[in-house]
């Protein structure tokens, strides 16, 4: 499912700037079932659906402070390290690219990088495991690099810092609501990628965008949406 692509002259964009998990990983279904069952350990019972709504999108700090606030639990610096230890060995098993990225990334006419709420030793090793690293070397950004993660834009505004980029000039591709929020703060265009694991009942429903000015379900339908933004243009593959 993708929204029409607009009849106006579309706003430039010089950096596509790409959420990682969700949007170039399909990990977050395998993230919110290791956190529910580290943390079922500890006697802190939650769900999946509670994990998408106050989790997504959102730094591991974050996850300790919601932990604390809802339940009155103070996690052990020990539980990251098992958490952590258990989702990679699951990324290891199970973590693979989203479908289609890579051919998007290769064709882009503007300048590209990421930018996460992840650590950095996860982020590594999930562009390790998918494939990605040499993709992505040089352009990362992640949340340990800013005092506010997501829904704060201070995330996006330090990629685009980076690069070089007005954030009007930037176009943000996110799964989660968070990073929406953040993108918009920004002052950046925002798509959400809805073709996650963890989204697809998403398809089709009235909130699917959650303020994003598109969405989309495969990065087959992303060159539909903009196609000034490939480098070659279709007639002529």
């Amino acid at each position: 499912m993708s929204t029409p692509y607009a009849k106006t002259a579309p706003s430039r964009v010089d950096l596509v700037i790409f959420d990682c998990d969700g949007v170039l990983i399909d990990s977050e279904v395998i993230s919110a079932r290791m956190l529910v069952a580290e943390l079922a350990n500890r006697n802190v019972y939650i769900t999946m659906d509670y994990v998408a709504h106050h989790f997504l999108g959102r730094s591991y700090p974050i996850v300790l402070q919601q932990i604390r606030k809802e339940f009155g639990v103070d996690l052990p610096p020990e539980f990251e390290v098992q958490y952590r230890a258990s989702l990679l060995a699951a990324f290891e098993k199970d973590l693979t690219p989203i479908s289609g990225v890579l051919d998007v990334i290769g064709e882009l006419v503007p300048d590209y990088c990421l930018a996460t709420s992840s650590s950095p030793p996860r982020l590594a090793k999930s562009l390790e495991i998918t494939g990605l690293t040499g993709v992505f070397s040089g352009r990362t950004t992640t949340a340990s690099e800013v005092s506010h993660g997501k829904p704060a834009p201070d995330l996006f505004l330090l990629a685009a810092e980076k690069h070089g980029v007005d954030p009007a000039r930037c176009l943000v591709i996110e799964d989660s609501e968070n990073g929406i929020r953040a993108a918009l703060a920004a002052g950046m265009q925002v798509w959400r990628f809805i073709g996650g694991a963890h989204l697809k009942n998403l398809v089709g429903t009235d909130d699917a965008a959650a303020g994003a000015a598109q969405t989309f379900a495969s990065f087959e339908e992303f060159y539909q949406l903009r196609p000034d933004l490939r480098r070659d243009p279709p007639a002529s593959r």
